[in-house]
């Protein structure tokens, strides 16, 4: 199915769309280099907390472990917008199956 195609189809809502969300939240995670991010986040808030502004470390020690949790999250969602807009990501989704078409239905009309 071709990005164009898949566009169509899913704005008429004729295909439901399965993004699965654990290869979801690591290809977002890669792409985001979150591992990088991360770890001088986390170290940021321990050496604030080390030198006396214990609340800042702390907001930032917390930002660091839940921030890639929540992005990991709603990489879905985020990846399956994106895959309407971009054809080369829909294509990249579609050929690794984080991005399944699990049903088309025939386009169904009241009369």
């Amino acid at each position: 199915m071709t990005h164009t195609e898949f566009t169509a189809a899913y704005r008429r809502g004729d295909i439901r769309v399965e993004i699965d969300p654990q290869a979801a939240g690591r290809l977002l995670s890669a792409r985001l280099l979150l591992p990088i991010v991360t770890m001088p986040v986390i170290g940021i808030g321990v050496a604030l907390a080390l030198i006396g502004w214990i609340i800042s470390g702390l907001a930032l020690i917390a930002l660091g472990a839940i921030g890639p949790r929540l992005i990991k999250r709603s990489a879905p969602r985020f990846l399956l917008q994106h895959a309407l807009e971009d054809p080369r990501l829909y294509e990249e989704l579609a050929r690794t199956h984080v991005l399944r078409v699990i049903s088309a239905s025939p386009h169904s009309g009241d009369g």
